[in-house]
This record gives structure tokens, sequence and C-alpha cells, in this order.
């Protein structure tokens, strides 16, 4: 492919940085796929004011992050004492089968990240000020754990939704802060783990796989041509580009010899998408069912849910209960009486299904062990209280994954610790070597693991 020569400039300008578009440079790689933006493609006299596998071994492990983006009514969900011996909370209760096997968490929450509901595409993130007019997210713990172990597995990791905002809502975040769209269909994430393609169609698939890494090379070349000619920072930004497009290049290179597999058997039958964002509830169990069959098969070891409340109609109960108005209009509830009885119907649904999951976790085994002493699950949600947008004492509840649960976390309520230090240590326990994420100080304290 014929590169662009790089002309410098003369006269008065000629001693400041050369200044070049994205259009420029793309029209001469001939092909549609964007460069970091570097000072270079700012206007003259802008300022530059823009600011590795697992060591658990043969024992995968693996982690499951869901958020529900109206979180939880307080006062049912807290527990009022804190350590080992404290007496279930309300919505707590329908866990208590599982009570020595997950932990709760009280204030915490992702220091500097506010806003309200913009929060949630923060939740696995912890990039500060969501709402704030420059904001860029960064990566997401399950793109950093996917980054690192994915290839271990068919699929580095799945982003997967209930009612969500398409194009607005994710929980997944790739280092460069672009958003991973949700799959909200039960029936396409089962496809995409069990249905085999045929021949054609997997010829087909490695055919674009060829040609998407030929793409990759031809940037890659055409941006290399750039470092000659642009400043210091600029060239570090290029060699960051460098390093994700050969980290893409292996991928695709992995994907290759995962098409040519076939996918594993499952005895269970292709889900029926519910029709409608009113059976919210059967959209979720579903999405856990899609869980526990991923982690069966070790299909991935990295999943992200979120259950996009804010984006859902008045939802489905069956006969227990009828609610009469959206699931948002409810969470804003001003202390009514038949709104706070309408959401602690929806939230008790909630934590059935998840007594549900842990229930269907722990009846696989797995080497001696079950799949739920594998697989870490968080529950949590980017609002302390729906009621008021606050972002603080974010109601958290972490089971499973080989870890000293059956207790009651408590931390400052004002002044909140912050919850990223439990990411990581979930990164930690997945056999990721991490000191640090994002605002983190540190690892959890007061949460220890259960042995190797």
């Amino acid at each position: 492919m014929k590169t662009l020569p790089l002309r410098r400039p003369t006269g008065t300008f000629a001693g400041m940085p050369r200044r070049l578009s994205r259009r420029q440079f793309l029209r001469g790689a001939g092909i549609v796929l964007s460069l970091p933006m570097l000072e270079s493609m700012l206007p003259a006299f802008a300022t530059a004011a823009e600011a590795a596998g697992s060591a658990a071994g043969a024992k995968p492990r693996r982690m499951l992050a869901i958020c529900n983006n109206l979180g939880l009514l307080p006062d049912q969900f807290f527990p009022k004492q804190t350590g080992r011996g404290y007496a279930l909370s309300p919505y707590l209760e329908h866990l208590r089968e599982h009570r020595d096997d997950f932990t709760v968490f009280s204030g915490v929450s992702h220091p500097d990240v506010d806003g309200g509901h913009p929060a949630d595409i923060c939740f696995l993130t912890a990039a500060p000020h969501p709402g704030s007019g420059g904001f860029r997210n960064t990566i997401s713990l399950d793109q950093y754990i996917a980054e690192r172990i994915g290839h271990q597995t068919r699929f580095p990791s799945l982003t997967l939704g209930v009612n969500v905002q398409q194009g607005a809502r994710s929980l997944s975040w790739t280092g460069s802060g672009v958003l991973i769209p949700c799959e909200e269909k039960p029936s396409e994430v089962f496809r995409r783990l069990f249905v085999q393609g045929s021949p054609a169609e997997v010829e087909a698939q490695m055919r674009k796989l060829a040609q998407g890494q030929s793409i990759l090379d031809a940037v890659a070349g055409q941006a290399k041509d750039l470092q000659r000619s642009v400043g210091a920072r600029d060239r570090d930004r290029l060699d960051q580009y460098f390093t994700s497009v050969r980290q893409l290049e292996q991928q695709m290179e992995m994907a290759k010899e995962w098409e040519r597999r076939p996918k594993p058997r499952v005895d269970a039958p292709v889900p029926l998408d519910p029709s409608s964002p009113r059976e919210y509830m059967q959209k979720v169990k579903l999405m856990y069912d899609m869980v526990r069959l991923a982690f069966e098969t070790d299909s991935t070891r990295s999943i992200s849910l979120l259950l996009d409340s804010v984006n859902s109609p008045a939802i489905d109960l069956g006969d227990e209960v009828t609610i009469t108005d959206g699931y948002h209009n409810l969470s804003h509830h001003g202390r009514s009486d038949a709104k706070i009885a309408q959401l602690k119907a929806i939230d008790q649904w909630h934590m059935k299904l998840l007594a549900e999951l842990f229930t269907d976790l722990k009846a696989v085994r797995e080497d001696g062990e079950t799949l739920f002493d594998r697989t870490m699950v968080l529950y949590g949600s980017n609002l302390g209280n729906a009621n008021t947008h606050v972002t603080t004492n974010l109601p958290t509840l972490f089971a499973g994954g080989g870890f000293r649960h059956g207790q009651h976390l408590g931390f400052d309520p004002m002044y909140n610790y912050p919850l990223p230090n439990l990411f990581v240590s979930m990164l930690q326990r997945m056999g990721i070597e991490a000191d640090k994420f994002a605002s983190s100080t540190g690892s959890m304290r007061g949460l220890e693991m259960a042995g190797a």
C-alpha cells in the first residue's frame, strides 16, 4: 500500500509541530479505522491540555458482575449489625440458604463517581465524574480480566443486558474508553455459545478474520511512518496504539483457532426470548441461565450483566402483585407507601432470582468443587438510593469464588471506603497480578481468600 509523503512546513511556522487531520491519515491508509487523537491532530496554537496469563493454572476462576442501575431500597437491604453474627435484613432473608457464601458491604462507593444515573457506565470502571462534559470512560473490570486471561476460552468475555438502552448503556468498556454493546437476546447468546455454523459459515468467518488482520497491518504500517515527525507525547500514544493493534491481532489469531474447534454441546434447548420489556424478570432469569451454561462449559470466564431498570416499563410480576408504574418512576417514590410496596415486591424478586442462580451454580461440579466455589458473583448498583440519586453507600453483595464469606463488612457511611479495592481482590483471586485498579488504595480490607 502506497504511503503519503510527509511534507515539512517552511517559513514562520517551521519550528512548530506539524499538524495533520485524521481524514488525511485515513485517506492515505485507504481504510476506515481511526488512530488515537494525537497532539499533531489538534488545531494550530491549541494547548496540549488533553490530559498476562492466569496464575491459577488448571483451576479456572470466573467472574460475573451484575449491576441493577436502580439499586435496592437501602433500609430493606443493609443489615443493622456488622460482622459474622449479623441478623439478615428483609431482602437477605431470601438468600438465607446461602448466608455463609456471600459477604454484604455497606459504606462503599467509587470515589468521585457522581452524576446520578450516568454513573451506571462506571460501575466496573470507577472512572470519575461521568456526568461531566469532557468525560471519557476507562477500561472495565471484565475487560481488564479478558485482556489477561481471555485467550484461555473461546470468548474472552460476554457483555449481557436486560432492557438496555442500546448504544448508550453498558458495563463493559475497552481500554480506550469505547462502549461494548450488550447482547439482550438469550437466544442469541445461546447460539453464539453452542450452535455450530456450517463449514461454509466457518470459512466465511475465517475470511473475515483474515481481512480484519490485513487492515490492522496496513494501519500499523501507516502509523509507523508518523513516528519520525511527531512529538514525544504523540510517540507515546502511538506506542500504545501499536500495542493495542498487536493485542487485537493476537486475539484474531486465537479466534481463528477457536472457529475450527467444535462448540460444546448442552442438553438445554434454545431459549425463547420474551417478547415484551415488561417480562423483565423472565429476561433476568434467562440471562442467569446463559451465564451458568457459559461458565459450566468454560466458554468464557468474564461476564458483565446490566439490568437496565431505568429503561424498563411497568414490569409484570405475574399474579403476585400488580405493578402500576414504570420501574424508574417507582424508584422516585417520594415515600409513597403504594410505590414503596411495589418496589419491595420487585426487589424481592431480584433476591429470589439471585438465590436461584447461587443454587444452580452449586449444583454443577467441576473437579471436586462446585461451579459456585470458582465463580465470583458481584451484585450491586451505581446508586445508593435511586430516590435521591446519590452514588454513595452502594448496596453491594459479593458471593462465591473461594472467599471466607458469611459476614457484613460495614464501613463509614459518610466517608466511604473505595469499592475498587474489592476489584483488586477479585483480580488477585483470578490469578492476575494486580495491586491497583482505578481509584483503589489496595485490596479489600476484611475480605480473606478461603484457600488456593
